[in-house]
């Protein structure tokens, strides 16, 4: 079973005066909704936009997976661990709050800033805070697993007309970071996601006449 939930349809956050925009895909803060509080491990599924200059200061986590991935722009991370790094396009962030760490987010560039954030639950709560940097993931294909969370995160690039098979799992849930996608029968453009349950044989094409896309699929085990 297949649903598509599109980029109109997430729930509009952030700060939009302080320079932050939010697209939630989930429940989160004050967007609640009982019947769309998470897929599986996934508790968030978030697209911000930050403008040069703009950012989230310093705030807590824990007992979460959080997994960015940068599209345009470049993101600063700093955190209670003391690592201070900068997240470029094509990069992957994974921070592991663990038992508890506090960071800091901002654009400190002069151009703007967008990036997913991808919000997990750990199989196991407490453990060490930890952060890694996963530079310009492999091109045209790469994954990047998180066993904290029984998932495993798939990037692909396809060129225009180009195909990809997706993996055979429990669940999927897949988001069109660029181009058009079409999947299941039902074209998906950027900002556009699908969950499926149950996933078997399903193979996404970048629709002819709409450039390269880019998708980021989580094969998760339940």
């Amino acid at each position: 079973m297949i649903s598509v939930h599109r980029s109109e349809d997430r729930y509009r956050g952030g700060e939009p005066d302080a320079g932050i925009e939010t697209r939630h895909a989930l429940s989160f803060g004050s967007f609640y909704d009982p019947d769309n509080l998470r897929f599986g491990p996934v508790l968030a599924c978030n697209e911000e936009r930050l403008a040069p200059g703009a950012g989230f200061d310093e705030h807590p986590h824990s007992h979460t997976e959080i997994v960015t991935w940068v599209v345009e722009g470049e993101l600063t991370h700093r955190d209670s661990t003391g690592r201070s790094t900068v997240v470029r396009a094509g990069d992957l962030a994974h921070l592991s709050a663990a038992a508890g760490v506090r960071h800091v987010e901002r654009n400190d560039g002069d151009v703007p800033l967008t990036f997913l954030q991808m919000w997990l639950a750990p199989l196991e709560s407490g453990g060490t805070p930890s952060y890694t940097v996963t530079p310009a993931l492999a091109d045209p294909a790469g994954s990047y697993a998180l066993p904290a969370s029984g998932a495993l995160l798939h990037v692909r690039r396809l060129t225009e007309g180009g195909r990809t098979a997706l993996p055979d799992a429990p669940r999927l849930y897949a988001h069109v970071v660029r181009g058009r996608i079409r999947l299941d029968g039902q074209e998906l453009a950027a900002g556009d996601a699908a969950r499926a349950v149950g996933a078997e044989g399903l193979e996404a094409v970048a629709v002819e006449g709409a450039g390269a896309a880019e998708l980021l699929v989580w094969e998760l085990a339940g």
